[in-house]
């Protein structure tokens, strides 16, 4: 048997009056996702516990099979495994998003216009990490250059005990409401506000202004967390396999689970990635004898994040036509026994721009099992008229057939 997961990353969302009172699911052009909805099982699963703040990293541990209340130790520790970083017990681990801010003269009256400075490429966004190390780093504080806007800050045996905000939660907010707090977290605020002085007048950023692109001209620290544990992905479900993604987060989990991390040549978290290189990819794992690969797709939710609509509908659209489509050609053909299963991680409704904890509709099809429902699609109106589970990691388990039970 083989198994393969897509996660159309904020891929949910609300009905929307410019779309007929749609949402963006039911709005796109999905063939190939939906004649295996027909086929096969739809139904609505939660994937954020009570109490947890409904980011990636908890949604997509959920989709994995963890359950994030016993596994989750912060989204950055996820992320820097996949980095390289070699992180103590001790250490504390950070998001450090570059952002692009208004120019108030005083700090906290400033705005965030963009979460991720435009999509500032990776060579630029090196620049300015290190730029960042250089001037606020220490024996104790080591900031570290990932992918895109995605970089990262730890500190030596440093507090977790701080109230931090994820920068796309509060896009055109005054950021005096939303500045670190709580423990020893002057020294972050100091490091973002000095951060500002330092990139604004980079010559990166001067050159991003003159192609009229936004410039990543702050650092926005958020995410914090421990070493991360996870259980083993084989133990859990005795198969092994593959995670493929444009997003260390991702890339984090999957290694931290015994998960192959495999990178994509043009694979960059946006809606222009390289969606048929991903489907390839999966196929050569299938190849080398992969029993399971996990393919997360991060177009929609970035998408959502900068009120994107047209953008989003075409990232599922090219999703469907690119990822879904041809591997769902290629198992067939192969002969053999197989399970797809397509879901969101979490919705990111186009109307507020950010996460929600709202359950997403997913599409499980099987093989091995024959029927067939007209009426079967994959969106949230669907899905409510199918299954039901509770938790993310239910719905995984029911997947790989460890257990047959859901939530009614």
């Amino acid at each position: 048997m083989k198994y393969l997961i897509v996660l159309v990353d904020g891929a949910a969302d609300e009905k929307i009056a410019e779309l007929g009172n749609k949402t963006p699911l039911q709005a796109s052009d999905l063939k190939n996702t939906n004649k295996l909805a027909k086929m096969g099982e739809i139904g609505l699963v939660s994937t954020i516990p009570a109490g947890m703040s409904p980011g990636s990293d908890t949604a997509n541990l959920s989709v994995m099979g963890y359950d994030p209340a016993v596994y989750h130790t912060g989204r950055s520790p996820l992320e820097a495994v996949s980095m390289g970083i070699e992180l103590a017990e001790q250490d504390a681990c950070f998001r450090c998003n570059l952002v692009t801010l208004t120019d108030e003269d005083d700090y906290p009256d400033k705005r965030i216009i963009d979460h991720s400075a435009g999509d500032i490429s990776s060579e630029e966004a090196a620049v300015l990490i290190n730029a960042v190390n250089d001037r606020f780093g220490t024996a104790d504080i080591k900031f570290y250059p990932g992918v895109s806007y995605r970089h990262a800050m730890i500190v030596k045996n440093g507090s977790v005990d701080h109230e931090l905000t994820p920068p796309h939660d509060v896009l055109g907010q005054r950021i005096g409401e939303h500045l670190p707090s709580g423990g020893n977290s002057v020294f972050i605020r100091e490091i973002m506000a000095g951060s500002y002085d330092l990139l604004a007048a980079h010559p990166v950023n001067d050159a991003r202004r003159a192609k009229g692109l936004n410039p990543a001209n702050s650092v926005w620290i958020w995410g914090e967390g421990r070493k991360p544990k996870l259980d083993s992905f084989y133990e859990k479900y005795n198969v092994r396999g593959a995670a493929i993604s444009a997003v260390d987060l991702i890339k984090g989990i999957g290694i931290c689970a015994g998960l192959e991390a495999i990178d994509v040549e043009g694979a960059t978290g946006t809606l222009h990635t390289n969606y048929s290189g991903k489907a390839d990819a999966a196929i050569q794992a299938f190849e080398r004898g992969a029993d399971f690969v996990y393919i997360h797709v991060e177009a929609p939710d970035e998408c959502s994040h900068q009120g994107d609509l047209a953008g989003k509908i075409k990232s599922v659209e090219n999703i469907d036509a690119w990822i879904i489509g041809p591997l769902a050609k290629y198992l067939e053909e192969s002969g053999g026994e197989y399970k797809i299963l397509v879901l969101p991680d979490h919705p990111t409704p186009i109307s507020i721009r950010t996460h929600s904890s709202s359950p997403v509709p997913f599409v499980l099809f099987d093989s091995t099992k024959h029927f067939y429902n007209a009426e079967n699609a994959f969106s949230e109106e669907a899905g409510a008229r199918g299954l039901y589970f509770g938790n993310g990691y239910e719905l995984t388990d029911y997947f790989f057939g460890r257990s047959i039970k859901h939530t009614d």
